[in-house]
């Protein structure tokens, strides 16, 4: 297992260095956060107002940056990541754990959809390649060339607007009772439609190109060759020999992928105003928002390296090679 000690190893002096720079980042900004937060209190705060926030940066006895790096750290191992300025005083934690949700539910789904859809289609455009499957390379090519935000105004425009069949606005019917009720789960689901079509179709080329080529490489292997003078099934050859190998890079992007699905598809989330994580984070950078900036970075930084590391434990399921250096 001296694979996974080193990617263990590996992956927690990453993480070090990622939750430094995003304690530096926002002290290496124009201002401070205190600046930042007087102002979004248009500068009415009161004295205890202004030594609670200087507590939340470590400021309140020393403005040492060595004194505030530490009380950075204490805060992450208790759980605390601050007040939001833009929202005081609700706490960052609150903030993420209401618009995280949305994110992962819309953005995550559409982004196991366009994998699956894609990566099938890649395996069977790959095995008919010369027939009329390849017209599916360029349809999926077209769409994945324009813009998301420009694909998702026109289907806004044809499924909201002129047919009036799908809502395209916020993440559900406004008046609702929030909660899992039928007519809740309904209207988020309806309101999602058009945003993960969105996300479906301008991704879904990208897998299908990468794991056709793949297997057009891996299906003259050796290997695949072998199992096809077996006698072996059509089916067994394309996804136990051929498709099993092929897909490894594609995996690779995936894990990526899902790791910044946290951060959401940010053109995405504005043009149908959802109300995800990426919409957050932008009102936050806008509003100067450091507290909201660093605890949204710091999931996007963890789950990416949790993404990674899940990639790096299937690869050891699904590439013997690996395995035997493990």
């Amino acid at each position: 297992m001296r694979f996974i000690a080193r990617r263990i190893g590996f992956y927690l002096v990453t993480a070090w260095a990622a939750l430094t720079i995003n304690f530096f980042l926002p002290r290496l900004m124009p201002g401070s956060p205190i600046d930042a937060a007087l102002n979004r209190l248009h500068g009415s705060a009161s004295p205890a107002v202004i030594a609670s926030l200087k507590a939340q940066y470590g400021l309140g006895t020393s403005t040492s940056l060595l004194s505030q790096y530490w009380h950075y750290w204490n805060q992450l191992f208790h759980g605390n990541l601050g007040v939001s300025t833009s929202e005081y005083p609700t706490k960052v934690m609150t903030v993420i754990v209401q618009t995280l949700p949305w994110t992962v539910g819309l953005v995550g789904l559409a982004s196991l959809i366009s994998f699956a859809v894609g990566t099938l289609l890649g395996i069977f455009v790959a095995w008919r390649r010369g027939t009329l499957a390849d017209a599916l390379l360029p349809v999926t090519t077209f769409f994945s060339a324009i813009p998301y935000f420009w694909l998702g105004l026109v289907l806004i425009t044809v499924f909201g607007i002129k047919l009036h069949w799908l809502p395209f606005l916020g993440g559900y019917r406004q008046g609702l009772t929030t909660g899992f009720n039928s007519a809740f789960i309904t209207s988020v689901l309806t309101h999602g439609i058009l945003p993960a079509l969105t996300i479906v179709l301008a991704s879904m080329a990208g897998w299908m190109v990468g794991m056709r080529n793949m297997m057009v490489t891996t299906l003259n292997e050796d290997y695949v060759l072998v199992a096809r003078a077996k006698g072996l099934s059509n089916r067994r050859v394309v996804f136990t020999y051929a498709a099993r190998n092929a897909i490894l890079p594609n995996l690779a992007g995936f894990a990526l992928q899902l790791g910044f699905v946290v951060a959401g598809s940010l053109l995405t989330e504005i043009v149908f105003s959802y109300p995800g994580i990426g919409n957050t984070l932008l009102n936050a950078v806008t509003g100067d928002d450091y507290p909201l900036m660093q605890g949204i970075f710091l999931v996007i930084t963890m789950v990416v390296l949790c993404a990674n590391f899940m990639a790096d434990l299937v690869y050891i399921v699904l590439d013997p090679r690996t395995r035997q250096e493990a």
